[in-house]
């Protein structure tokens, strides 16, 4: 191993490099940027929502088109929240075309803004206005006043994750340690959403029809239609456990929820020992209880919470300490030599 010198700005930089090696001017590689990976990401999963929502059923009046599913989630929730959903609802159903197409441009600007930097901003501030406004409109509040935002069936509202990342994903330069989502909001802030979070899944799993075994083989029941063949063999086993030991699996979904939040605050072993038991749990829900969200019967608006919630989990995965950049050597006073400027 041999220590070279290159003069940078009348510093001489020192770097190491291997004997034998043919570039002693050359410095480390970049690591690759997560927060932008994870914004591309999150972008990737916008421009999907924004396909789905160019399916012929979504330009269709009446009970079986989009404006007929918005009706459905109207039901159950106060009244003051039923008629702002039953308004939108009637306009849909009235002129659908004019309102489903602006829809799908909207998602198709956020997905393609966020994938350009110079409109990641703008792209990320829309997507938290429009998913606010399409949690209230467009998924009655993720049921969360009914008493069925059960984590199960997506709640507390799937769109609520897109904004949440949107936030924890907010560009900001400096390092992506210790996890991704504390380089925008810092980790302290990073660390109480995440508490926030996980105790809302964790309520919302025993509270409600989230603990209730004939809502939840129901919830299932409701969305095995048109769907492939080995999916619909993984809904009956799901709807037989879950009509059988469905408030078991409520409260142990509840207790892992709980476990999940804590870890954030545990030493990086650990921690990454619950984003993997958050990350599988969520997965197997996505698969056997949501569906995919839907897509594969072709009657989705979105792929549920499910992916998102792995997303959001990696988002906070502890990084090791070897993540310097290439402007961390530059900076290394123990790299730094002072010299003279050549003549």
């Amino acid at each position: 191993m041999s220590i070279t010198g290159t003069r940078v700005s009348g510093r001489l930089v020192a770097s190491a490099c291997p004997a034998g090696t043919g570039s002693p001017n050359a410095l480390p590689r970049p690591p690759r940027d997560l927060q932008r990976t994870f914004q591309l990401a999150l972008a990737t999963v916008w421009l999907l929502d924004a396909v789905l929502q160019l399916q012929p059923f979504m330009f269709r009046p009446g009970s079986n088109g989009f404006s007929g599913m918005l009706h459905g989630l109207a039901s159950g929730n106060p009244s003051w929240i039923a008629h702002s959903i039953a308004w939108n609802a009637s306009i849909v159903d009235h002129h659908p075309v004019s309102t489903n197409a602006p829809f799908a441009l909207i998602q198709f600007l956020i997905g393609f803004g966020i994938v350009s930097t110079r409109s990641l901003k703008p792209a990320l501030a829309l997507s938290i206005v429009w998913s606010l406004a399409v949690w209230w409109f467009g998924e009655g509040l993720g049921r969360v006043f009914s008493g069925g935002a059960t984590p199960f069936g997506g709640g507390p509202g799937a769109v609520l994750f897109y904004a949440l990342l949107a936030i924890l994903l907010w560009p900001r330069t400096g390092s992506d340690q210790p996890f991704v989502a504390a380089r925008a909001v810092g980790v302290k802030v990073a660390k109480t959403i995440w508490v926030a979070v996980w105790g809302l899944l964790a309520l919302l799993s025993v509270v409600g029809s989230g603990r209730s075994p004939r809502a939840l083989h129901d919830l299932v029941a409701g969305m095995n239609s048109a769907e492939p063949g080995w999916l619909t063999r993984i809904d009956v086993s799901s709807e037989s456990f879950l009509l059988h030991h469905g408030t078991s699996a409520a409260i142990v979904l509840a207790v892992i929820c709980l476990m999940v939040a804590a870890g954030v605050f545990l030493p990086p072993r650990f921690a990454r020992t619950t984003l993997v038991l958050a990350i599988v749990v969520f997965a197997v829900i996505w698969v056997a209880v949501q569906n995919f969200g839907g897509i594969l019967a072709g009657g989705a608006t979105d792929s549920n919470a499910g992916p998102l919630v792995i997303v959001l989990a990696l988002t906070y995965w502890p990084l090791t300490d070897d993540r310097g950049t290439a402007s961390d050597v530059a900076s290394d006073p123990a790299l730094v030599v002072r010299g003279n400027r050549p003549s």
